[in-house]
């Protein structure tokens, strides 16, 4: 009885969930491999903790910079290099190239812009303040067609 015990007690010495008071207990009535099973010892409490632990959303960071001095948000430098933002609320982008590998005239055919899909769109919120998602107008905007999702072709 006692390797026995030693033995479960080992087992369950790497489960967090398990109090030691229900896993002496447990140990004397019933066999070794019988503590690797968690729903013979759990309390109520503690199942309806697991099950909390599954419904509780995950952690995820909202914010990517923020000031020192004033604690307020701030943009990312390279997302306003790299993005535009247009009005209707979708993000633009350069085309990624190697550009030391390609002749001048290839180049030249490369620089189109592609549009962001949901994922880094909601990333680039995230990582931009309100001034940059404000409406800007421009006189001679090339990106005026683009502006309203009314005229694009999918």
């Amino acid at each position: 009885i006692w390797a026995t015990m030693a033995m479960g007690q080992q087992i369950c010495r790497f489960s967090t969930i398990i109090h030691h008071q229900t896993v002496q207990s447990s140990v004397l009535s019933t066999p070794a491999w019988a503590c690797l099973s968690a729903k013979a010892t759990q309390t109520p409490q503690q199942v309806i903790l697991l099950r909390w632990g599954l419904l509780v959303q995950q952690p995820s960071r909202n914010l990517t910079y923020i000031s020192l001095k004033k604690g307020k948000r701030k943009s990312v430098k390279s997302v306003v290099k790299r993005f535009m933002r247009l009005h209707c609320g979708l993000w633009i982008r350069r085309k990624v190239i190697k550009n030391w590998k390609k002749l001048p005239a290839r180049k030249k055919r490369l620089r189109e812009h592609v549009f962001c899909n949901e994922t880094p769109t909601k990333l680039l919120e995230k990582m931009t303040t309100k001034f940059w998602k404000r409406r800007n107008l421009f006189v001679n905007d090339p990106y005026k067609k683009y502006h309203e999702c009314v005229n694009l072709k999918v």
